[in-house]
């Protein structure tokens, strides 16, 4: 006896399911079931997290671990040892025993290690992929005609139907399809059904429709429809929650499931009972009532909004189903049958890498790669660059250790890829980072121009980026020019194809002080009671509501976030306390989906063969279904095209040094030894200045006083939280300049620690020690930092691991037991590891920090040498931002740049360098925006500069010159040179001066526009026509200082 829920919806169908997936597993888990469907409305969204919460359960199993272990000791070549006798859980040593004498047997049989793989043991859940579509009939297509929206239940049978329902759900959320919601057609069920199972849904279902009009031949042709397309997997499905509605045309839920029985029977057709699932216990319907208002807009007590009646809708056992329908026990039979033909999860094994399209014939990826990185060799280190030895390392060495590695793993297309958008981008002056994260250890990647400074120079190393015990695709971030990153996007798209790149989704999900706030707004509270609750919560955007309310033991997790005037709302007012179990229950809920800022996916096929796709509904392009961590653990080419305002200031920078001096800056070769940087950071000079421009950062590094780029590096690794609660900054700040001693652990450890003055800054650090000491390969020590950086306390000390030395042990005993064997006193050794434990979860990664001082640098010796055309680019960048502007401004006076008010004749559209200083740009003035500035820009440009406000409103565009953009520009002072005063042009443009020369310019354009001219006109360009004599005189008077200062 069992059964299986196919009906189910998480919180992945927003803001109307209310169960977590990792809940709804656990929950059918408790209830011994053998699988579980997860069919969320029009989208495809919890399928990777479905996956997973299910592997979590199966992997757990005993026979499954024997399984790995068997298969990793036939890929290795190691002995394989019987399990134990003496298993004190008899019934899963039999399990355990059976799996290991199958697998050897195999293995024997046909030494083939895929057939192993294929022993795989059964799981203890099953997932079943699915979705509820919204199938609309094929006349209704055309957007704008009325909708009527049936619900489907799709499931995937098999991999075939994985794909087919990936690609139905594609289109049904494509721009052609979506039309309120994603849409599936009667075609399109024909075209993509092989591989997948059908059942009729809900009450919302055509044949239940149809039935509900009293059309029963109708609901049977139907039926009939769905049998021809889909033959014995397609299923009437009925539910019985207790219900009947005036809409239903005299039905209950068990009227209707015993006619579409009937049905079943007349026409051949099974029958599967399910619940409509969308919370998880019977208590949670008022949490899925909450989610509904918040999707809608409504409040709890608004008697005439959409709800789901009653409280039936939850996740039941198989008791409960078969007492619900106990009448018809072959549809509870027959979701078993539904689930057995269901066989398949997702494969998280596979690379998916398009292959580089631009190789000569007969080439190789691999052949292309080294000869870029040979290339660009020679660029870097000069022709002889086989003997180059840098920090006691062999250029060519360390190249052929990397490209070795690369290739064995596949990954030469990868970095060709990378290499070619990177290229085209500075080809086409578009600002390109020096590198961010731990690519820079690469010399692959600064041998191909990716990034941009030398990893042996700056001690980076490439296991922190691509180790070899690693199996997952390379990560290499950029940063591009923030205003012309979507140029690079456009880029790939025409390279690979526009099928074969899609933006990624992002989610949403309900945070603390949302949840309070959402909470109060529909249960019915004033807007304050929520505002005056969520101020209690700490700003940490991280911060959970039952921290919040419940302290936490010291040094646990969430003991920082904890209120005790939350606490003592929740004790002492009763409004207050519902308000909060309500934002309880509904925080971590998915709330909303949107684009991802910067992931793109880059498929060697079209995208929806391997992710379900959809269009943004806002923006119009097409993501992913599928947010970026599960496309890239799928092993999809996840890249991350980051928008960096700084590399545009540099470029705007550059562009003005060039306008006003003639100079070409190669901002990539500046030098880091110029002690003008330094002066400038010291000074705290910083604004504008990458990364180190925060009161707090500004004030450590005066402290600091820095006189080498390693000081900056160091500082961007240590400027954080972590390390500045733990009193690590003060330490370095001490130790650099003398006031602390600086101590070794080991004179054998001195030249790694040497450069942070025996300080654990960098997690390459961490990774170096444990090799030198310890004896970890390089591929291990990535081990070492990934379990001390994510503190995996228990993986350090608890668990057994196999080392490539041969020995089995714990990591820190093989961190202890490998530095003794090295010749290291065990004392030193625990002394280190201690000191790993304490501050080593607060490393950095070198290479990203030594990308970004690098930004630090360069910013620094622009602003140093060419301050007002490094500002004026920094103004520029926040043109539209009121508040930045008003902050660069002070801090440009602050430091004795001189801004120059706008001025008619002389301002840009953008802020201007000029020798005096600063020249506001139009665009930065409240009001007046971007295409005004331009506007005027033109005009002045093709009639000369403006001689008064008149001359003005006569020839700029009066759709441009509207009375609030000149009102602007006069505030402003933007016309104070002309001569007049604010008070007087103020005068001439009040819409109740009935004079007003605005309405007089509309009124001329429009006349000129139709053909129409006044005796004005018609001498307006003859000497002595009387034009000078219709504008006034300048008066001279004018507000006082403190009005015109308003």
């Amino acid at each position: 006896m069992a059964f299986v829920h196919l009906h189910n919806h998480s919180d992945f169908s927003i803001l109307d399911g209310a169960s977590r997936v990792p809940d709804m597993v656990s929950k059918a888990v408790e209830f011994g079931m053998p699988a579980l469907a997860l069919t969320d409305h029009g989208y495809l969204f919890g399928i990777p997290d479905f996956d997973l919460a299910c592997r979590k359960y199966n992997e757990a199993l005993k026979d499954f671990g024997q399984w790995c272990h068997d298969v990793e000791c036939f890929e290795k070549g190691w002995d394989l040892e019987e399990p134990p006798v003496d298993d004190p859980n008899a019934g899963e040593h039999d399990k355990v025993h059976a799996q290991w004498a199958s697998d050897v047997q195999i293995w024997n049989q046909t030494h083939n290690i895929e057939a192993v793989k294929a022993n795989k043991p059964s799981p203890l859940i099953k997932p079943i992929f699915g979705c509820e579509a919204y199938f609309i009939l094929d006349d209704c297509i055309e957007k704008g005609t009325k909708q009527v929206r049936y619900h489907l239940i799709l499931l995937a049978k098999n991999e075939t139907g994985y794909v087919n329902l990936m690609k139905m759900m594609s289109e049904a959320g494509s721009k052609d399809m979506f039309y309120y919601k994603p849409r599936t057609t009667l075609e399109m069920l024909k075209r993509y059904h092989e591989g997948i199972i059908c059942t009729s849904a809900c009450v919302s279902g055509i044949i239940p429709r149809m039935l509900f009009e009293g059309r029963p031949e109708e609901a049977e042709r139907w039926a009939k429809i769905y049998q021809d397309i889909f033959g014995d997997d397609f299923y009437l499905e009925i539910q019985d929650h207790g219900l009947s509605d005036p809409s239903w045309g005299g039905y209950t839920d068990r009227t209707l499931a015993e006619r579409i029985v009937k049905m079943g029977h007349d026409l051949g057709i099974k029958v599967v009972a399910t619940n409509d699932n969308h919370y998880l216990t019977k208590e949670d319907a008022s949490v899925q009532d909450i989610a509904s208002c918040i999707g809608s807009g409504a409040r709890v007590d608004d008697e005439n909004r959409k709800r789901m009646t009653g409280s039936e809708f939850y996740l039941k056992s198989e008791q409960e189903m078969r007492q619900i329908f106990s009448w018809c026990p072959e549809a509870i039979e027959n979701t078993i049958e539904v689930a057995n033909k269901c066989n398949y999860e997702l494969d998280w094994t596979h690379m998916y890498l398009p292959k580089f399209p631009d190789l000569a014939e007969g080439e190789t990826s691999e052949e292309r790669f080294r000869k870029e990185c040979e290339l660009g060799l020679a660029r870097r280190y000069g022709d002889d660059w086989q003997n180059v030895v840098i920090n006691e390392i062999n250029v060519k060495d360390r190249f052929e250790y990397e490209y070795d590695i690369i290739c064995k793993k596949g990954f030469a297309d990868y970095f060709l890829i990378v290499q070619e958008y990177v290229r085209w981008a500075k080809e086409n002056g578009i600002g390109v980072g020096p590198g961010r994260g731990s690519a820079a250890g690469a010399i692959v990647a600064y041998a191909m121009d990716i990034t941009s400074f030398d990893p042996l120079e700056n001690g980076l190393m490439f296991e922190r980026f691509l180790s070899p015990q690693r199996s997952e695709m390379p990560d290499i971030d950029m940063d591009f020019d923030d205003e012309r990153r979507l140029e690079v996007v456009e880029h790939v798209r025409q390279i690979y194809g526009s099928e074969r790149v899609s933006h990624v989704i992002t989610y949403s999900t309900i945070k603390a002080k949302q949840a309070i706030n959402d909470a109060c707004r529909v249960l019915g509270y004033p807007v304050y009671m929520g505002q005056r609750l969520s101020k209690m919560i700490p700003g940490d955007p991280n911060a959970h509501l039952k921290f919040v309310l419940h302290k936490a033991q010291e040094g646990q997790k969430g003991a920082d976030q904890y209120s005790a005037d939350f606490e003592d709302a929740y004790e002492n007012d009763p409004d207050a306390r519902r308000i909060i179990d309500a934002a309880l229950s509904i925080e971590g809920l998915h709330r909303g989906e949107g684009v991802h800022a910067c992931a793109v996916l880059i498929a060697p096929t079209p995208v929806n063969d391997h992710v379900p796709t959809k269009v943004d509904t806002k923006g119009g392009v097409e993501i992913t279904q599928y947010e970026g961590h599960s496309v890239a653990d799928m092993g999809l080419l996840k890249m991350d095209f980051l928008g960096l305002r700084t590399l545009t200031v540099i470029s705007r920078a550059i562009k003005n040094v060039k306008d006003n001096y003639g100079i070409d800056i190669d901002v990539d070769n500046i030098p880091f030894t110029d002690p003008e940087i330094y002066r400038l950071l010291r000074e705290g000079r910083t604004a504008g200045v990458f990364q180190v421009e925060s009161a707090g950062m500004t004030a450590t590094i005066k402290g600091m006083r820095p006189t080498e780029y390693k000081h900056i590096v160091a500082l961007i690794a240590l400027y954080r939280p972590g390390p500045l609660n733990a009193g690590m900054v003060t330490s370095y700040i001490n130790r650099m300049n003398g006031r602390e001693e600086v101590k070794d652990y080991d004179p054998r450890l001195h030249d790694i620690l040497e450069e942070t003055y025996g300080t654990m800054v960098y997690q390459e650090q961490v990774m170096q020690i444990s090799m030198k000491m310890s004896g970890f390969t390089a591929g291990e020590s990535d081990k070492v930092r990934k379990a001390v950086a994510k503190k995996k306390i228990k993986l350090m000390q608890e668990v057994v691991q196999h080392w490539d030395d041969g020995t089995d042990e714990t990591m820190e005993a093989h961190w202890k037991n490998g530095a003794v064997r090295n010749g290291f006193d065990r004392s030193v050794a625990e002394s280190i590891w201690d000191d790993v434990l304490e501050f080593a979860s607060y490393a950095f990664n070198k290479s990203h920090s030594a990308g970004y001082a690098i930004l630090v640098m360069q910013t620094a010796w622009i602003k140093a040498h060419y301050p007002h055309e490094f500002m004026a680019a920094v103004l520029t960048s926040y043109m539209g931002k009121t508040d930045k502007i008003v902050h660069y401004v002070s801090a440009c006076r602050h430091e004795g740049i001189k801004i120059l008010p706008p001025d008619i004749n002389e301002s840009g559209k953008d802020f201007t360098a000029t020798k005096e200083g600063i020249r506001f740009g139009f665009a930065g003035i409240r009001g007046v925006g971007a295409g005004v500035g331009e506007a005027i820009m033109l005009e002045r440009q093709k009639g000369g500069p403006f001689a008064n406000i008149h001359d003005f409103v006569d020839r700029v565009d009066a759709s441009q010159a509207k009375r609030n953009v000149v009102e602007a520009l006069i505030k402003a002072g933007a016309f104070d040179s002309t001569g007049y005063t604010r008070m007087q042009m103020m005068s001439f443009v009040d819409k109740n001066n009935p004079q007003n020369i605005i309405d007089a310019a509309t009124k001329r354009q429009k006349d000129k526009a139709v053909g129409q001219f006044s005796m004005f006109d018609m001498f307006a360009e003859v000497e002595g026509s009387g034009f000078s004599d219709i504008v006034p005189e300048p008066d001279g008077v004018e507000w006082d200082r403190r009005f015109k200062l308003t």
